[in-house]
């Protein structure tokens, strides 16, 4: 589906963008793979024959703009954006400090906005590519003790559906993901009856997997979605139902 595309994919060191990356270079295309965890990514650019690491921080302003001239340099294009990176801390709303407020929406909402803007610079000159962010079932519909989280991923829904507005003409595609309760590190601290409250409420009943929310993000970024665009597709085994 993606043969010839360059992809940028961020938070390639693990979960879903770790899986992005691998389905991504499955589907044809030479992948960007970003995050912060350079041995990981090594070790991940080891099993992709067509991929290029960038190790640096998402929320580093000038980092960012550094590692879009290196791509600039290197393929003079992109075609695809894949805003993967992203953090969540749980705790109540009496409980939640500013700080973690801030840095969640740091990582989730305003490195994504920068990427996005800095790689529709690239994709303008060519009339043509494909966003995907990674929002939230959690940001779609709230969720008790992640009110910080819920607002950062509730923005990037909003961001999603203004820049596929603003973008269309320009040839360029918007969408996200919305995932439910994936098995990655991120939602490894969820054991016991708190997870099991959580997959007896999905309709499928159990959790998802990483690859399975890959398969959806290379069709969203692939010509077989031409037409799709400021959408946030439910990847939750119908837990939103």
């Amino acid at each position: 589906m993606l043969n010839d595309k360059i992809i940028l994919i961020t938070g390639a060191s693990s979960g879903i963008g770790y899986a992005t990356a691998l389905e991504c270079a499955k589907q044809g295309a030479f992948v960007y793979i970003a995050g912060r965890n350079s041995e990981a990514l090594q070790e991940l650019h080891l099993q992709i024959e067509k991929s290029s690491v960038l190790a640096y921080d998402i929320t580093d302003e000038v980092a960012v703009k550094q590692a879009f001239s290196q791509i600039m340099q290197n393929s003079g294009k992109l075609d695809g954006l894949v805003n993967c990176a992203g953090v969540m801390l749980d705790a109540g709303f009496a409980m939640t400090r500013l700080s973690d407020l801030q840095h969640q929406l740091n990582t989730n909402t305003v490195a994504a906005y920068q990427h996005a803007q800095l790689a529709t610079r690239l994709m303008t000159k060519q009339r043509c590519g494909s966003i995907v962010n990674l929002c939230s079932a959690v940001g779609e519909q709230g969720s008790v003790g992640q009110s910080a989280y819920a607002t950062s991923k509730a923005a990037l829904s909003g961001l999603t559906k203004s820049l596929s507005k603003e973008l269309g003409s320009l040839g360029i595609r918007v969408n996200a993901v919305a995932p439910g309760f994936i098995d990655t590190a991120m939602t490894s601290s969820y054991q016991g009856e708190s997870r099991q409250q959580i997959v007896t409420n999905s309709a499928l009943g159990r959790a998802g997997q990483a690859q399975e929310v890959a398969h959806v993000i290379c069709f969203l970024l692939s010509q077989q979605a031409s037409f799709i665009s400021g959408q946030i597709i439910a990847v939750d085994g119908g837990l939103s139902l």
